[in-house]
């Protein structure tokens, strides 16, 4: 199928489940972006939360990509960081937070890319509130999980405390000199204020405010919204920008060229955790080499590097719950969309 062809029917598919979702209230709305190298279309269902009133769902309007945060951030400045030769994939924590001996010290950041590194797998971070103890210390030094694959946020909690001792600076900082430097220009860590621009997302309490322009996850707020787990706010337009980087990126036709061997070395499979997928250097790949990861509140990237086409999910799913009824059969109509 010719790729205008593809763009249009994709929307087309994913326009209708949206419509499904919004008309059964399970979620406010959503916006899609849909493309490749050469061409994108987005698509535009429903509206932004009833505290919104009649602001709808846009390419421009602000989503809280929760983990995307993960591949949006941290990820590309590890690439960097590995590409200047600051960091080592297969280095101990130890060797970058000297003051051992902990049970975390011989984790290394190719384990935690990979979901392997054992660290403690429950990421609520309140019990150090108070305590004085430095956070990276207090992750490295709780005991270590068993062997295996599983998916944690404290390795990159972790790595985004490495990456501003690595580079002097902070981490929302840093990460919004790559995104300029891609091209994206709406990106950002929060607050930011609670207009209808901005799509809230869980009323964690009846009768109270819901979470808007604040982070949603509860270990990214206590750390003040900027983390390397969560905490990222973009755009349908900048999330397509950033899927249009990473695939030229990719070829080696764009995007910062220190990144090109890593992107490729991260969407080859490292670790199988399914029957047909695995998970790469942050990213999930399938077996048929779609390449994608999702966020808790509604969100998702999926990029398909053989055919140069991709598709963005920005939606604020979680506003109505934990539940986010029928999220999984779009993300499913999304991969098959792009497999088919």
């Amino acid at each position: 199928m010719r790729d205008g062809d593809w763009v249009a029917q994709t929307g087309t598919e994913i326009r209708g489940v949206l419509k499904v979702m919004v008309d059964a209230g399970w979620l406010p709305g959503g916006v899609a972006v849909v493309g490749t190298d050469s061409m994108w279309e987005f698509v535009a269902v429903g509206g932004i939360a009833r505290e919104c009133g009649e602001a709808i769902a846009a390419p421009d309007v602000y989503y809280d990509t929760a983990s995307l945060t993960k591949v949006m951030a941290t990820w590309p400045l590890v690439g960097l960081a590995v590409g200047d030769g600051a960091l080592d994939l297969d280095a101990p924590m130890g060797s970058y937070f000297p003051g051992g001996p902990r049970p975390g010290d011989g984790v290394t950041a190719r384990q935690i890319l990979t979901h392997t590194s054992r660290l403690n797998p429950v990421t609520w971070l309140e019990r150090y509130v108070g305590t004085g103890q430095d956070l990276a210390e207090a992750i490295l030094s709780e005991p270590l999980d068993d062997t295996g694959y599983r998916y944690i946020d404290r390795g990159f909690i972790l790595l985004g405390l490495l990456l501003e001792r690595l580079f002097g600076a902070p981490l929302d900082r840093l990460a919004e000199e790559t995104w300029r430097s891609m091209g994206l220009s709406a990106t950002t860590y929060g607050p930011l204020p609670r207009t209808p621009s901005v799509a809230p997302t869980e009323r964690r309490i009846p009768g109270a405010a819901p979470t808007w322009g604040v982070v949603h996850d509860e270990s990214a707020a206590l750390m003040g919204g900027v983390a390397g787990h969560a905490g990222v706010f973009t755009t349908a337009t900048d999330l397509g920008a950033f899927a249009r980087e990473l695939l030229r990126t990719y070829d080696g036709e764009g995007g910062p060229q220190p990144l090109t061997g890593f992107v490729r070395e991260s969407w080859r499979p490292h670790v199988p955790v399914g029957e047909e997928f695995s998970r790469g250097l942050a990213w999930l790949v399938t077996d048929d080499g779609l390449v994608y990861h999702n966020g808790y509140t509604g969100t998702s990237l999926y990029l398909y590097p053989e055919t140069g086409r991709y598709v963005g999910l920005l939606t604020n799913a979680v506003y109505h719950g934990r539940r986010r009824v029928g999220l999984f059969d779009l993300r499913a109509a999304v991969r098959a969309s792009l497999v088919a």
